[in-house]
């Protein structure tokens, strides 16, 4: 396998042939490297940590170090990442604790763009884009497909819904709900659909009304959030993008944003 001689590998690793590692990386014990994926140079990876096929990390990202919370008292916790994923500069990623499981985990196909913040117990599924400086707290959990605009900060324990597009510089402090465009500007709201971007992934027209008029009720209509549901089941036609809708506020437990 291709190793840079200024990296420095410890004999526990577990790197797959085809894998690269580049100038001035360090690999620690418990890690595991997938076929074909690329550590640019000065990357740092800490085990217990898994990575896939097909990634690739550019210089001075970090992956798999303690957490940040001051009750990790060093319990033996993993990171898991999947399949080519694209992790830029001055991203970190910490890897679990106790109180959330032991892992953080990320799925395939995502773009992490330069200094992502990942904390401990995150859960981010897969095709995801976090534009620059995107900050996700501890216990935060990114759905596939969403999008989260540069410089946002997202609390910890907050659930990121699928298929959402959240605007930049956005402080997010409750759920944002999947196929929401969701933009902070005095306050964090609700604009409607994210039509754009299902509409590009191939969402029927009759779906992407049909949430349309869902997010209308839920945010125009003066309804609390329980009437806004009743109206919604009443009137908007069913389909299986609304149900999980539905469900995904009835399953908040920060609330969601409306």
């Amino acid at each position: 396998m291709p190793i840079h001689p200024t990296a420095i590998v410890d004999p526990r690793a577990r790197i797959a042939e085809s894998a690269e590692i580049g100038p001035y990386c360090i690999v620690g014990a418990e890690v595991e490297i997938g076929p074909r994926t690329r550590l640019m140079a000065h990357v740092y990876l800490e085990g217990p940590t898994s990575v896939g096929e097909d990634n690739v990390f550019f210089p001075y990202s970090t992956v798999g170090v303690a957490s940040q919370d001051l009750k990790y008292k060093g319990e033996r916790a993993e990171t898991r990442i999947g399949d080519r994923n694209c992790i830029r500069e001055f991203v970190t990623i910490h890897r679990g604790t106790q109180g959330g499981g032991l892992v953080t985990s990320i799925g395939s196909d995502n773009l992490l763009m330069a200094y992502t913040h990942v904390a401990h117990d995150v859960h981010i599924g897969d095709r995801t884009v976090l534009a620059n400086a995107v900050t996700l707290g501890g216990h935060v959990t990114v759905g596939d497909w969403a999008i989260i605009g540069a410089s946002t900060g997202v609390h910890q324990f907050c659930r990121v819904g699928r298929h959402a597009i959240i605007g930049g510089y956005s402080v997010v402090t409750q759920d944002v709900l999947p196929f929401s465009n969701t933009v902070s500007q005095r306050e964090i709201k609700v604009y409607g659909a994210n039509r754009v971007g299902l509409e590009r992934r191939g969402f029927e027209t009759a779906v992407v009304e049909a949430l349309q008029t869902a997010f209308r009720l839920l945010t125009r209509s003066k309804l609390n959030t329980s009437q806004a549901i009743e109206r919604i089941r009443a009137e908007v036609p069913e389909t299986p993008e609304v149900d999980e809708l539905v469900e995904f506020i009835r399953a908040s437990e920060r609330g969601v944003i409306k």
